[in-house]
């Protein structure tokens, strides 16, 4: 292994946009504690478009490697490219076997990564990886390699929304209707996995119950791929909230989040984005649990899933239930999470207080 210099770092993170966002403390932290000159982020198109305008990163290379870079061929492509840049450093909380092999076969002479990662040979410097933590925290563990202590790290999510962007997205929210001086709820129906996701009648149930109980309009997220389940839930409340499917991009995700009062969501990036501009949030677990690490990272928050022996059935949900009946889905009604947001909007910190830790939402089994 040479010499170690951070003259040029390069942090791979290849994995779904929540998991990039989670990846945001780590990017912090190389850039709070060490002399990094640039800082490069390798990860896949989705992530780029969302962090495009982060101040803490110099560049953004697209790893498309289910499309464009896909394969052996496109892995032996990307290896060159990133070879090309001699990068001197670097580091990935990615544990998969083809994040070690593109930084490898790129050459970089100092690689830091996970002791369970299957390409764990080919790191020079490897870490333990601890289940039992938070995302956000198994990622800072990587700094181990470097002597800091996660208990010594700032933990807490941050993406940044600039003024301009921020004032683009609002014009855009006004030309849809929306109001500048009333509560906006953000509502998150989607997600990758169809058992993350709560049923679209529980959440027209929902939108009709919020717009009867508070005096507020209903912001409806998604990206293109959402747009069936975002439809389906639009029908099913009668046209009662904003679409915005199609209306805004993925760079605008964070400032038209950061419009809202409280932000209901499934399971998904879209709420670790919430969390990482500080929107009260209300998640709803469905197959997956708080325990695999992925909950919402603040203390404002509260996770709603029904208590069920058979969850999770999977580390990430699945494209149907094992079990074909999908209670985690159906035995779910909005009662809880109506009350959920209505005590994040009064500010009700039972269970949220001192007792917990900092990042440690309350969480709610019906």
């Amino acid at each position: 292994m040479a010499a170690l210099s951070w003259d040029n770092v390069l942090l791979l993170q290849t994995s779904f946009l929540g998991d990039t966002v989670l990846t945001l403390p780590l990017v912090a932290e190389l850039r709070r504690r060490f002399p990094v000159r640039k800082l490069t982020i390798v990860c896949q198109p989705a992530s780029r478009e969302l962090l495009q305008d982060h101040p803490a990163i110099d560049e953004l290379i697209v790893d498309d490697k289910k499309r464009a870079d896909r394969g052996w061929a496109g892995l032996r492509a990307k290896a060159a490219s990133l070879k090309a840049k001699r990068f001197t450093l670097a580091i990935t909380p990615h544990k998969s076997l083809r994040s070690a092999l593109l930084l490898c076969m790129a050459g970089i002479p100092c690689r830091i990564g996970f002791r369970q990662s299957p390409g764990w040979f080919l790191y020079h410097r490897r870490v333990a990886r601890d289940p039992r933590r938070h995302d956000v925290e198994r990622n800072l563990s990587v700094l181990q390699a470097f002597g800091v202590r996660i208990e010594d790290c700032e933990r807490a999510l941050d993406l940044p929304v600039s003024a301009a962007l921020q004032e683009t997205v609002n014009h855009k929210l006004r030309a849809l209707g929306v109001v500048d001086d009333q509560m906006v709820v953000g509502v998150n129906p989607g997600s990758v996995w169809p058992t993350k996701r709560w049923s679209a009648a529980g959440f027209a149930e929902l939108i009709l119950m919020l717009k009867k109980k508070l005096d507020c309009q209903i912001l409806l997220f998604g990206g293109d791929e959402d747009a069936a389940v975002v439809q389906d839930v639009l029908a099913r409340c009668h046209a009662a909230a904003v679409n915005l499917v199609g209306q805004i991009s993925l760079r605008e995700l964070a400032a038209a989040i950061s419009r809202c009062a409280v932000f209901v969501t499934n399971d998904s990036g879209p709420m670790h984005v919430a969390v990482a501009r500080r929107v009260p949030t209300v998640a709803i677990f469905c197959a997956t649990t708080p325990e695999l690490g992925f909950f919402p990272y603040m203390a404002e928050a509260i996770v709603v899933g029904r208590e069920l022996s058979c969850r999770p059935c999977a580390s990430h949900g699945g494209r149907r239930c094992p079990l074909g009946h999908a209670n985690c889905i159906h035995q779910l009604g909005p009662e809880k999470i109506l009350e959920s947001v209505q005590r994040l909007l009064k500010g009700d910190r039972r269970g949220l207080g001192l007792s917990v830790a900092p990042f440690q939402p309350e969480f709610v089994t019906v």
